[in-house]
């Protein structure tokens, strides 16, 4: 199999605790919507108690057997129309996850409670790791989408000229497209606390350098429905409150993972504790 073949994937990491749903489903359905096949990863986790006997470890493998099992049949059973296989992994979930990514389209993880911030920000967190360290954008699904929800669909991305957020930008454009959702492009400013311009003027530097740079990637989808704003304030809230009831948050990877493997850069480590919504974390390409 070639790497083109390869990257014909969408890798999910399944939690063997049992709360994959969420993330299942979006990548199941990503899968669907762009023709990709899927791959539920499992890992076993290592377990380093000395008391642990054969028969513990043989009991936690068979059920994370069983768990990958159960998620693949219920992914199935929700989308019949797209090619699904297993992986049971053995070792660290981050590492194994991270691994994978160097030769899928998409990692998938989910949350058990986004909104804790000693769950996913932890220095342990599975979460941080694949996202600071992995080859391909890293989707983190908190909880069930609001289908029900009378707002309008959008993707939300975040812009400011930098090279992870161009690559951001076009898979923002592709999101929006193939859900057939607006895409909301905003640029966040800081006025300066010192500077020889007055702010209008650096604010209009702003707005132009938003402008400039979705329009380097707006000609290539015409029907999708784009917005383009400049807010002010803090870049986590702005993007945050933006994202209400949105599809994803789509956001550039400063961090280049560092010797601990736990960068992501401020801007993402905020939004994957205060987003409600799926945040899609793009490295530079």
């Amino acid at each position: 199999m070639n790497s083109e073949e390869i990257r014909q994937e969408i890798v999910v990491g399944v939690d063997h605790r049992g709360n994959w749903h969420p993330a299942v489903t979006w990548g199941a359905d990503e899968a669907h919507l762009r023709g990709l096949r899927l791959r539920l990863a499992l890992s076993i986790p290592p377990r380093h108690d000395t008391a642990d006997d054969a028969s513990n470890l043989w009991r936690l493998a068979r059920d994370c057997r069983r768990t990958l099992e159960t998620a693949i049949s219920w992914t199935h059973a929700r989308r019949p129309d797209i090619g699904i296989t297993g992986s049971l992994l053995d070792g660290s979930p981050g590492r194994q996850l991270a691994l994978l990514s160097h030769h899928v389209r998409l990692v998938v993880l989910g949350s058990r409670h986004l909104h804790r911030a000693e769950e996913i920000l932890g220095s342990g967190s599975v979460v941080i790791f694949v996202t600071a360290q992995a080859r391909c954008p890293v989707v983190v699904v908190g909880g069930p989408q609001h289908e029900g929800s009378s707002d309008p669909l959008r993707i939300v991305v975040g812009v400011d000229g930098s090279e992870p957020s161009e690559a951001a930008l076009a898979l923002a454009f592709e999101e929006a497209a193939i859900r057939g959702c607006a895409l909301y492009a905003i640029a966040v400013w800081r006025p300066p606390v010192l500077s020889l311009r007055t702010g209008d003027a650096l604010f209009r530097d702003q707005r132009r350098l938003l402008y400039e740079t979705v329009a380097r990637r707006e000609k290539e989808y015409p029907d999708v429905q784009l917005h383009q704003e400049v807010r002010i304030g803090s870049p986590v809230e702005v993007l945050a409150q933006a994202g209400e009831h949105a599809r994803g948050i789509v956001v550039g990877r400063r961090g280049e993972g560092g010797c601990t493997g736990m960068r992501v850069g401020s801007v993402v480590h905020g939004l994957l504790h205060r987003s409600h919504c799926p945040v899609i974390t793009v490295p530079a390409r």
